[in-house]
Formats: C-alpha cells, sequence, structure tokens
C-alpha cells in the first residue's frame, strides 16, 4: 500500500512539477523565500498590535514559538526519521524534474516551508477570527507550499503531510496560548 501511495506521489509531482513557464519561475522563486515577505509580516504584526496593544509582545512571543515548534517537529520527527529523498535527490527522477534553484537538504518529508506557513496561518486566523483573513492567509500558505513541489524540491506528499502537521501545531498551541493571554492581570 505504501509502495502505492508513493508511486501516486511521484507522478502526481511529475504532473505538477511539468507545469512551467520562465514566468512562474520566478514567482515561485520569490514565493518560496522566507525574508520576501517581510512586508507581509510587518503587516500582521501591525494588524496585531491594533488588536490587542499590550497583549502584541506575547502574541508575538506565541507566533515564534509555533515557526519554532513547526520547524524543529518537521525535522526531528519526520525528515530525520523517514529520510525519504526530495524528488531532485532521487535518481529515479532525475532528467524528469524541472528545478529551479537549489535542491535544498537531502530529504524532503515533510515539507518545512509547509509545517510553518499553515502553522501560522492556522495560528493567525484564531487569532483573528474573521472569515476573510482565515481564507486569505490559507491561500497564502497553499502558494508557498505549492511553490515547492513546483521547484522541484518536494514531492505533493511531504506537502500535504507537512500542512497537516503545521495546522495541528497552530490548533494546539493556540489553545493553550489563548488562555494564557487572555487572563494575564499581572502586565
Amino acid at each position: 500500500m505504501v509502495e502505492i501511495l508513493l508511486k501516486w506521489d511521484s507522478q502526481l509531482f511529475l504532473l505538477l512539477n511539468g507545469i512551467h513557464s520562465p514566468f512562474w519561475d520566478s514567482i515561485m522563486i520569490f514565493a518560496s523565500g522566507k525574508l520576501n515577505w517581510l512586508p507581509l509580516y510587518l503587516l500582521i504584526i501591525f494588524f496585531i498590535a491594533l488588536k490587542n496593544r499590550w497583549k502584541t509582545l506575547w502574541w508575538l512571543i506565541a507566533i515564534a514559538i509555533v515557526v519554532v515548534a513547526t520547524d524543529q517537529l518537521s525535522v526531528g520527527l519526520f525528515k530525520n526519521v523517514f529520510q525519504r529523498l526530495r524528488p531532485c535527490h532521487n535518481s529515479e527522477l532525475q532528467g524528469l524534474i524541472h528545478l529551479v534553484g537549489r535542491c535544498g537538504g537531502q530529504y524532503g518529508f515533510v515539507s518545512s516551508h509547509a509545517a510553518n506557513t499553515f502553522g501560522v496561518a492556522v495560528f493567525l486566523s484564531l487569532l483573528f477570527s474573521k472569515r476573510w483573513i482565515t481564507y486569505s492567509l490559507l491561500i497564502w500558505a497553499a502558494f508557498v507550499s505549492y511553490s515547492r513541489i513546483y521547484l522541484g524540491v518536494h514531492f505533493p506528499g511531504d506537502v500535504i503531510c507537512g500542512a497537516i502537521l503545521g495546522a495541528g501545531i497552530g490548533i494546539s498551541l493556540w489553545l493553550p496560548a489563548n488562555y494564557f493571554i487572555n487572563r494575564m492581570k499581572w502586565v
């Protein structure tokens, strides 16, 4: 059963990775760049401060914990354990991949980009609790995650499982953060 899923994952990867153009190459490189999203991050911080005033620092600490947790767990519990090669390191796929940029580390399951973006997107969706913000953040996370397939560095399964991991961490850390931050009387 696992072999069949891996075969389907490879076939879906080749389909999605095969849809490319020079225009989209540059867009997807941008989408995968962590610092390229700095204006968005600053806008989010502005809205957190607008909504939460003195609690802003606590919410930013909570978001940082989400990022650290998703990043460390995606590597420590998945990449280092499963050791599934990235498509760009898989000898069976050499010559079939449209690789844009560099390949990255040897292992790809699960995608840390997907875990990080979905963890933050879900956490922020719960913080702002507005439907349009939720949709916008989930579309952003999906776009960044898809860019990893497009660039040739992750299989769809890496991205889907990374998104599930990130969303789960975002929800799990939201509960204690919300309880703690909204009940603080000593600050």
